[in-house]
């Protein structure tokens, strides 16, 4: 459905905003792009919705151009971009309508009404845009995106400063859209939503896209398991014979933990457990743990700087 092809967006001060980006994204696939402030996000998106001219390189929606064919790519994409901008003075229902005849469809009242119920909106639909509070604002501007039945949904940090209730009415109408072979594109500061809802992670930073890969996979191939043995009492020194098979100590010094990486297949955990208590230590509790998300972001981010 998206296909980017060594794409690069180079501004006239000499900054490199997106340095040659090859992405593809499947039809009903929802992808997350995660990336510290200024990475290129929502330039990459700004490019491909057609509101940024690229320097160099291609992107086709649906297999069409977006710069030969930019009627057609613009009408199968929806955008929720990070600002709020909406007409004041105009009330909901006017502005979805508004906003589908721009992209030439017949009225749909349905449609609009359909849009406003499952945003919660519907009760505040004949009042002035201007009353409505920043979260009802950002609702609307979801409404906007999704009221000309778009193919390919972009979401550039959506749920940034808004409240649980429209976070949690957000995520069920992604659920729903990719029921309906609806492709989601979403950028996002809180990790663990990409990590809740998304088929594949990009990571952007620098303007390189340092990878994309299917969730589980990137964090089997990247991710780190601990075992961590809680003791019954405090341990100032490192057994030598633990030390020596990988253990450490936590600074609380009271528990050993033992690293290791991806699936563990080779590692002998009845083995380690033994080593403890040939040790003589006393063990209180058994911890295993896999890295989370976020961390493989922080060391892939910190990796490319």
């Amino acid at each position: 459905m998206i296909e980017v092809n060594n794409l690069c967006k180079q501004y006239a001060n000499g900054f490199m905003a997106l340095d040659h980006i090859n992405l593809s994204v499947k039809k009903g696939e929802i992808l997350a792009l995660l990336g510290p402030n200024g990475a290129g996000k929502t330039t990459l998106i700004s490019v491909i919705c057609g509101i940024v001219n690229p320097s160099s390189g291609s992107v086709t929606i649906g297999g069409f151009d977006i710069i030969q064919n930019y009627r057609k790519t613009r009408s199968l994409i929806g955008l929720v971009p990070q600002e709020l901008t909406t007409d004041a003075f105009e009330t909901p229902w006017d502005n979805l309508t508004f906003s589908r005849g721009l992209f030439g469809l017949p009225k749909n009242p349905q449609k609009v009404e359909q849009v406003l119920k499952d945003l919660s909106l519907w009760d505040k639909k004949d009042e002035r845009i201007m009353t409505l509070s920043g979260g009802m604002k950002r609702r609307l501007l979801i409404g906007k995106a999704l009221v000309h039945e778009p193919q390919v949904l972009f979401l550039d940090e959506p749920t940034a400063g808004v409240d649980v209730g429209l976070r949690q009415d957000m995520w069920r109408m992604v659920d729903a859209l990719r029921i309906q072979g609806v492709t989601i594109v979403l950028t996002t500061h809180y990790i663990e939503e990409a990590e809740a809802i998304a088929d594949r992670i990009g990571v952007i930073n620098g303007g390189k896209l340092l990878l994309v890969e299917d969730k589980q996979l990137l964090m089997s191939r990247l991710g780190q398991k601990q075992l961590k043995v809680e003791l019954m009492t405090r341990l100032d020194n490192m057994p030598a014979e633990l030390a020596a098979q990988g253990f450490r100590l936590a600074e609380d010094c009271l528990s050993v933990i033992y690293q290791y990486d991806k699936d563990g297949l080779e590692v002998n955990i009845a083995g380690l457990l033994q080593s403890v208590s040939d040790a003589g230590l006393g063990v209180k509790d058994i911890h295993t743990q896999q890295s989370s998300l976020e961390e493989i972001f922080v060391d892939l981010v910190g990796e490319s700087v």
